[in-house]
């Protein structure tokens, strides 16, 4: 197949917006700082398009002449996430935005700009700093002349992880989105994005735009349907137990009753401090709806999501696996993880869902592009 459409990887991981872009698509240039990454795309993609750099070390001269459809940035979200400090957009690791906003910038001022700029990340943008960072993000690409939307996309509607991560979309004046009065639904839409829109000043309010609604697929597995039930590695009967019994009253009678209906089922869960009664405790709480919940970058033990398998009457758990993660994020068996765990949870925990990815790409980007990039290859 002939690859139609350019793009611009930054902050590119194992590259997983590459992955669910496919193969009509030709990567002009990639980049991502840490190295474990850098090797694992290296190893999947080969070593021509990638640079191992601090971005900010990167400047229009290390950038391709050619003008790309598509520049991708997933920017570090630890600064916006809820989970986080929320130090916020100026802080010194998600603040490498930034960067990526002076490489647009020149590359817009060198008449190179990209037709379409898509970045991602945590839901937490929304409301980081009373949403306020949300306007600053906003307001770079429409002084760009970029006209803009966000969504709010779920990874549970392409693979088996509940993953909300907002999108924010820039539009440029070649590009032809088909627009509506009001968005889609609140579930791409939800009342934080919509308040968000208050901090926005006149001139990136006037730049705004609701996409045309377009149909998501309907998910057609569940978390029984990848994880590994034939593995070696489930916790001895004891430390089942031990974790069972860190369960609330509630969940723990749930779970008595799955294993008494005899029916084949799997969750997933993490260790959590709970405060009862004024007291830290530690739980173990586990989800049965199919879903495992959302990927994490193991910083720390209670991090890593533990599967729990439940068949014949008996419970076991483990720790989720780094090829289970992989599928969880849409990465076909063949994708070449790190050796380590630890930097192949990592990948997985800081990626991109690939098939969400692959609908961007097929519902909004290429439907958006100028008719040039669209003719038939």
């Amino acid at each position: 197949m002939r690859q139609q459409f350019s793009f611009l990887e930054f902050f590119a991981g194992g590259g997983m917006a590459r992955l669910g872009l496919g193969d009509s698509w030709r990567c002009l240039l990639a980049n991502d700082v840490d190295p474990q990454k850098c090797a694992a795309y290296r190893a999947n993609f080969g070593d021509d398009d990638l640079i191992e750099a601090d971005i900010a070390a990167l400047g229009l001269s290390d950038l391709p002449v050619e003008r790309a459809d598509l520049m991708w940035g997933s920017f570090p979200c630890q600064d916006l996430s809820l989970a986080g400090a929320r130090g916020g957009i100026h802080a010194k690791r998600s603040g490498a935005f930034f960067s990526f906003q002076r490489l647009l910038k020149d590359l817009h001022t060198a008449g190179r700009a990209p037709h379409i700029v898509a970045l991602e990340n945590v839901a937490g943008l929304m409301t980081s700093n009373g949403g306020r960072d949300f306007a600053v993000v906003v307001q770079s690409l429409a002084a760009l002349d970029y006209r803009v939307t966000a969504m709010v996309l779920d990874a549970r509607a392409f693979t088996p992880q509940s993953r909300p991560r907002l999108f924010i979309l820039g539009f440029g004046p070649t590009a032809a989105p088909v627009i509506a009065d009001s968005p889609a639904s609140e579930q791409l839409a939800p009342p934080a994005l919509r308040a968000a829109l208050d901090h926005l000043p006149p001139q990136a309010r006037a730049q705004w735009l609701w996409l045309a609604p377009a149909a998501t697929p309907h998910r057609n597995t569940r978390l029984a349907d990848i994880i590994d039930w034939d593995v070696a590695d489930w916790h001895a009967p004891e430390q089942t137990k031990a974790l069972l019994d860190m369960m609330s009253t509630s969940q723990r009678a749930r779970v008595d009753a799955i294993m008494r209906g005899g029916a084949r089922r799997a969750g997933a869960g993490f260790r959590r401090t709970r405060v009862e009664n004024g007291n830290s405790v530690q739980r173990f709480e586990a989800r049965f709806d199919g879903l495992a919940g959302c990927l994490r970058t193991p910083a720390g033990g209670s991090s890593r999501q533990i599967v729990i398998a439940i068949e014949a009457g008996k419970a076991r758990t483990r720790l989720i696996s780094p090829r289970e993660a992989a599928r969880l994020m849409g990465l076909r068996e063949d994708y070449i993880l790190p050796a380590s765990t630890t930097a192949a949870l990592k990948l997985c925990g800081d990626g991109v869902c690939a098939p969400l990815v692959q609908w961007l790409g097929e519902t909004v980007f290429v439907p958006t592009l100028p008719r040039r990039a669209r003719k038939a290859a």
